[in-house]
């Protein structure tokens, strides 16, 4: 059993590297995708094959617009290129329809079916772990989107939840996935509440509990609550999103949980903008669909 993706699966994407700087041979069209998420707003420029030319994340903070905007310049320019050279763009996510540039929007359940199914085409659960919702997708062996569920129980199973177990033991976010790797027995956290899982873990640490225990029952918690949601029975199970992108033991716990392997697209936290340029690209699907 892996929690890495399959490579011999993944569709190969041949680099297209022209620079569109001076003297350098002329930039492909660019697509564009912008995905504005209640943490991170991401961009991602793409060339007509669907390769990954530049992208650029930052938070999100209050101004969405601005956010969108200073993304599209930092790719814009790791490009070398310029706003004018976009052919099209397409906006998702939470803030999608802050981005003032983008022709359309769609959402973020649609791009992240269309990012996903780009890497690895069949029948697939995809799983967006987002930093305020969680969502189950089932694509089609066709690319089709059969249907979704998402999280809506406060911020169960979503990057939230974890921000607030790494506040509550005053430990950096970015340390969680190291330090879970080094818990020495299994653990779980009975809550799915945030504010109950905050008293149950003062209770852990007066037991004296190791914390590394506790952050790995926080995961594992994560996981259970995804498990619960669907059954996972036909396709490939694809992980995504930014918290994903920061604790691949996600990845790992999920496997285990399932009984089988879980697939992770290149940089899962660009998924959902993936989707958008190829959206943008293609242009074949309804406004905020």
């Amino acid at each position: 059993m892996s929690g890495k993706a399959d490579v011999s699966k993944r569709r190969h994407v041949d680099s297209e590297s022209n620079t569109g700087k001076e003297g350098a041979p002329e930039l492909p069209a660019l697509f564009c995708g912008v995905d504005v998420g209640a943490s991170a707003t991401k961009v991602v420029l793409i060339g007509k094959e669907g390769a990954i030319l530049a992208k650029h994340v930052r938070k999100s903070g209050v101004d969405y617009k601005a956010s969108a905007r200073t993304a599209l310049d930092n790719a814009l320019d790791a490009l070398g290129a310029r706003e004018s050279s976009v052919t099209r763009c397409v906006a998702t996510g939470y803030g999608r329809s802050n981005v003032e540039f983008a022709a359309r929007s769609v959402t973020e359940i649609t791009c992240h079916g269309h990012g996903c199914y780009f890497y690895f085409p069949g029948r697939a659960v995809i799983v967006d772990i987002g930093g305020q919702d969680s969502k189950i997708i089932q694509i089609a062996g066709d690319g089709r989107r059969l249907g979704f569920k998402m999280n809506r129980k406060c911020a169960a199973g979503t990057g939230a939840f974890l921000e607030e177990i790494a506040a509550r033991l005053e430990i950096p976010l970015e340390k969680l996935d190291s330090l879970a790797r080094a818990a020495d027995r299994k653990f779980t956290l009975g809550s799915f509440c945030t504010v109950f899982a905050k008293t149950e873990i003062l209770a852990y640490i007066r037991r004296g509990e190791r914390v590394e225990n506790i952050i790995r029952g926080a995961f594992q918690s994560v996981v259970n609550r995804i498990v619960e949601m669907d059954r996972f029975t036909e396709g490939d199970v694809i992980l995504t999103g930014g918290v994903v992108q920061h604790n691949a033991i996600l990845v790992e716990a999920l496997a285990e949980s399932l009984g089988k392997e879980v697939l992770v697209p290149p940089d899962p936290q660009f998924t959902g903008a993936l989707g958008a340029a190829l959206t943008a690209r293609d242009d074949d699907l309804p406004e905020d669909r």
